[in-house]
């Protein structure tokens, strides 16, 4: 996923607390969706930095070679441009693309 096209803002917002509980009725278990979908986004983020990074990882012990590459310092920059992974599960929350489900919820619907 390319988290530079999202629409979430790089510096915290102050979010209306109403528009967050909408569509869970309760402030707490939207933040607890929002808490995990930040940890997934989080997740996926640091596997991709560490797959591109892991290209130019030299495996000489010596610090005497220590060499600067303009394309991993640029790769570096890029991920310390995005959003944070809690604005960017806030954003998809608002945006209803977050999928999430109760099964709690689910079983007493289900014994009825």
């Amino acid at each position: 996923m390319d988290y530079k096209k999202s629409k979430a803002p790089v510096n915290t917002v102050t979010r209306n607390i109403m528009d967050l509980c909408r569509d869970t009725d309760n402030i707490y278990e939207s933040v607890a969706i929002i808490s995990k979908r930040a940890n997934q986004i989080s997740l996926q983020i640091k596997e991709d930095l560490s797959k591109k990074l892991a290209e130019f990882a030299s495996y000489n012990d010596s610090l005497e070679e220590v060499f600067e590459n303009r394309e991993q310092i640029e790769i570096s920059r890029y991920y310390e441009k995005l959003p944070k992974a809690s604005l960017l599960a806030t954003q998809e929350f608002i945006e209803n693309k977050v999928y999430w489900r109760d099964p709690s919820k689910e079983a007493a619907t289900d014994e009825n």
